[in-house]
Formats: structure tokens, sequence, C-alpha cells
């Protein structure tokens, strides 16, 4: 069997190895040169690191540098409220990994590289597909010297959620909205900071700051299409809002130079009805795209590379719509938890009416309280249907 993934991303890449070490021939196409760009949230969950450490690769992991996260804190206008521990989560991983995802990308594909049946082709852009009989057969991209094709009995669009592929094979996503957007900007982090991630609320506004011991990698939520009033209010506002947001940072707010330090990440919660065609899937962000609430867009990607894999390898080509069937259920289960998150908090804090406390009524009772937490925990930990790498 020969494979051919488009999109280099956390989907692509752990699917690359895993079908690689099993002995099929892959090739891995990634539009860009490197994977060096802004992955801005980059959390591998204990679901990840699981994977990792039945491929063998949990010790190499935890040798990148990176940052434990133990727990999820709220802080709103009247202190701080840790609303999640995932210290008692089963297994031996209870944190989140705080990681740069190139650093996740090379690992894995320096990995996948030891074998003599992986390709990796940078600078490769998925442009179309082949098609022959009624199913795809490969697909074209475009390098500096051309266009080219790759023939193969399966064919993999893990190339996100502006998928080309995906359009060429016409397959339409079903879009489920968003309210916000997020503007990403990184500020200095001094000794005598807090530690952990929090998400800052308020009325009106929603702040993410995620410790990336150096510096902050701070998340500023705006309404739907709201970048370009933010930019019309210029740059001091937005230093503004961090200092009064976050006061620990108010004396370093001049980092923000101008926009030209921010980026905006237009959120999108979307996915497929159909991810295949004969000989052709959709997975990670091709087929799903998920809203950043709770950050665990990596890791499903990662569980829908695993179960691609297992399917693949015991049961062949033609049982790609079992992808679907195993993956569909966790995809409605997470999306339906993060359309909840936006009605609940998002949107009442960006419209300004949420309560002082940001949190429900429930959840501030301690025994319901807890239980909120644990299934929280365990929600964001692993997942509504974790999957455990069969293939060999």
């Amino acid at each position: 069997m020969r494979c051919v993934i488009a999109g280099g991303g956390p989907a692509g890449a752990v699917l690359a190895l895993l079908l690689a070490r099993a002995g099929v021939e892959v090739t891995l196409l990634e539009k860009h040169a490197d994977f060096l760009r802004d992955f801005r949230g980059d959390t591998i969950h204990p679901s990840t690191l699981q994977v990792l450490d039945e491929l063998g690769l949990a010790e190499a992991f935890h040798r990148i540098p990176h940052r434990k996260a133990y727990g999820f804190d709220l802080v709103t206008d009247t202190g701080r409220t840790r609303i999640s521990s995932l210290r008692d989560l089963p297994g031996p991983y209870n944190y989140i990994a705080f990681v740069p995802q190139w650093d996740f990308l090379t690992l894995i594909t320096t990995e996948a590289a030891t074998y003599p049946n992986f390709r990796l082709l940078m600078n490769a852009e998925a442009v179309g597909l082949i098609r022959e009989g009624g199913a795809v057969r490969g697909l074209r991209y475009r390098d500096a010297e051309g266009e080219h094709e790759l023939r193969a009995e399966v064919t993999i669009a893990a190339d996100g959620r502006g998928s080309t592929l995906r359009a060429a094979a016409g397959l339409v996503p079903k879009e489920l909205g968003a309210p916000m957007d997020v503007v990403w900007f990184r500020m200095p982090r001094e000794d005598g900071d807090p530690g952990e991630a929090f998400l800052r609320v308020s009325a009106g506004h929603l702040m993410v700051a995620i410790n990336r011991e150096t510096y902050w990698q701070l998340g500023y939520v705006i309404p739907k299409g709201g970048a370009e009033r933010l930019r019309a209010a210029g740059v001091g506002e937005l230093r503004r809002q961090v200092g009064r947001l976050l006061p620990f940072l108010g004396d370093r707010t001049e980092a923000i130079a101008g926009f030209e330090d921010v980026s905006v990440l237009t959120v999108a919660l979307n996915r497929l009805e159909r991810w295949y065609r004969p000989g052709f899937l959709c997975i990670g962000d091709a087929a799903h795209a998920m809203s950043p609430v709770f950050g665990v867009g990596i890791n499903l990607a990662v569980q829908d590379a695993v179960a691609t894999a297992n399917i693949l390898l015991s049961e062949g080509p033609s049982a790609l719509p079992k992808v679907q069937r195993r993956r569909m259920f966790p995809t409605k289960a997470t999306q339906l938890a993060q359309q909840v998150a936006q009605r609940r908090l998002i949107q009442p804090a960006l419209s300004g009416s949420v309560r002082a406390t940001g949190l429900p009524d429930l959840a501030a009772l301690p025994v319901v309280g807890r239980l909120v937490g644990r299934l929280l925990a365990r929600f964001i930990g692993h997942g509504v249907r974790p999957e455990h790498v069969s293939a060999k």
C-alpha cells in the first residue's frame, strides 16, 4: 500500500509515522519550508502524551523544553478560582505540556525519517487530486520546480481548515458558528509573575495567558470580526486593556510596539458530514475545525491519525469510511461542549453581561463543583474517545 498525506501538522505527521513504522510507503507533503510558525496554544494533552509513550517517544518528548500545567484557573474581577485539576487523572500523565508545536512536529518527522519507506517533501503544496475509475489515486502538488503528480492507493487531506484537497473532493463543511476571534501576541515574563496558564474574564473582555517561561503568550478574545475595530482604536487601547486585565503586566505594555506585533486567529467551528471518497480521507482540521475553547484541537487531530492508522493497517483502503464512523462521535461531543462554553461564558463575557464570578451557579456549589471539575479534567485530558496505537 502506498499513501500520500497533504499537510505536515499534527494529524499528518503522526499518521505518516504510524504508517511508516508499519512498512507502508508514505509521502508527507508540507507546503512551507519549515515548521517555524506561530501555533499559539501548543498544548499537548495527556491523551497525546500517552500516544507518544506507546510510540516509544515519551522520553525524547520530555527532553524538549516544556512547561507542565496541572490545572486550570479562572481569574475574574473578584479573584482566582481553580476550576479543574488534572492531578487525579488515571495513568502516568496528569498534566498538559506546553511545548512549541514546531518542536513536536520535528520530533515526529525525525522519528519517521528513520524508516526508509518514509519521505518528507517540504515546500510542496497539494493543489489537486488524481482521479481514475471513480476513485482518488493520488494528488498533484507544486514546488519550486513546477507541478508534479504523486500516485497512491490512499490520499489523506490533513491540510487544515482551509483544505485545498477537501474542496477538490467536493466536500463542504457544515458551519456551526463561533462568536469570537482571538488576537495573539507576546509579552515579557519576569520572576514573580503567576506560574500557571489562566483565563482572565471581565465584563466585556476575555484574555488567555499561557506561561512560556521567558514570555507570556496572550490571546485577547474579541467579538467575531472585531479586529478592524481594535485596529481603529489604536495600539494604545490594546495596551490599556492588557494593563487593566493583567495588572502585573502594566509596566510592560510598551512591548506591544504596534499591530505588526500581533496576529489575528479567525475562529471557526465546523465539520464535514462526509469525510471520505473512495481512496481519499480528510482528518484533523480538514474534517473538523475546532474552536480554541479547551485547547483540544491538536489532540483530536492526533486521535484521528491513530484511528486512521489502526483501521487502514488492519482492514485496508476500503475501510476508510470506518474512520469517520469511529471519530464522528468524539468530534460532535467535543464541538457541542465548545458551543456550550461559547454560549455560557464567552458570549456573555464579550457582551458585558457575565456575572461577577463568571461561573455557573451549580458549579459554585462545593459538591457539584468538584464533580464538574473532575469531568472537565477527564474531558480535556483524555477526550471523549481516546485512541491507542495498535499498528506495529
